[in-house]
């Protein structure tokens, strides 16, 4: 039996390593100042995260009309729920700058 390489098994992260070689980079050469860049860009993704969740409730709204209950309720429990994971987003992302702020304050 031929045996399989083992490179293959490298291709399926290769995305997530590139994703994550940007906060890496940006961390590594910019110390405290780029884990609070960072933060700041977290931030900003979860600021969008709230306000496409309102729009598509808005829209549905607008363009449908009022919508069965069970509908509406779909509706707002999806944008709920989506509001909720960026409001976790913003929560890590001032967090971020929180410590990068304590980084650069107390050297050592």
């Amino acid at each position: 039996m031929r045996r399989q390489s083992e490179t293959l098994l490298l291709v399926p992260l290769l995305p997530i390593f590139l994703i994550g070689m940007f906060p890496m980079f940006l961390i590594g050469l910019l110390g405290f100042f780029g884990l609070a860049l960072f933060g700041v860009l977290v931030i900003c993704v979860g600021l969008a995260s709230s306000n496409e969740a309102h729009d598509n409730f808005n829209h549905d709204v607008i363009v449908h009309g009022y919508a069965r209950g069970s509908e509406r309720a779909t509706q707002a429990s999806n944008m709920h729920t989506a509001t909720r994971l960026a409001l976790r987003l913003e929560a890590v992302g001032a967090a971020m700058v929180i410590a990068a702020a304590i980084g650069l304050v107390y050297p050592g």
